[in-house]
């Protein structure tokens, strides 16, 4: 890849990030008032959040079993209301003992 077409990339990109953030403020002028849109709106960033850690969790180690174990410990760790660092430590203890697990035993 050349230079004219990375910058041809970047521009592209930093065009459509930019309209992104652009168009809710061009459409909507008013304050919103519908309670259904309003409760739409709340939502958004957990679910883009949710769509761009969980295939990166998914991933990340190496083997979907370990994953898979991790995701859930963390899970079940964040629903007891824990905080953030005993649920990465957990998570992490989880992904560590199921990758040793597939080593030695399997």
């Amino acid at each position: 890849m050349n230079w004219l077409e990375f910058l041809k990339y970047l521009f592209v990109m930093a065009g459509v990030t930019y309209l992104i953030r652009v168009l809710p403020y061009v459409f909507m002028r008013k304050e919103v008032k519908n309670r259904f849109f309003k409760s739409f709106l709340l939502y958004v960033p957990y679910t883009v959040l949710a769509a761009m850690t969980i295939p990166a969790i998914l991933f990340a180690t190496g083997s979907i079993y370990s994953a898979i174990a991790g995701l859930l410990v963390a899970v079940i760790v964040a629903l007891f209301e824990k905080g953030l660092l005993t649920v990465a430590i957990s998570s992490c203890v989880a992904v560590l003992a199921v990758e040793l697990i597939q080593k030695f035993i399997l």
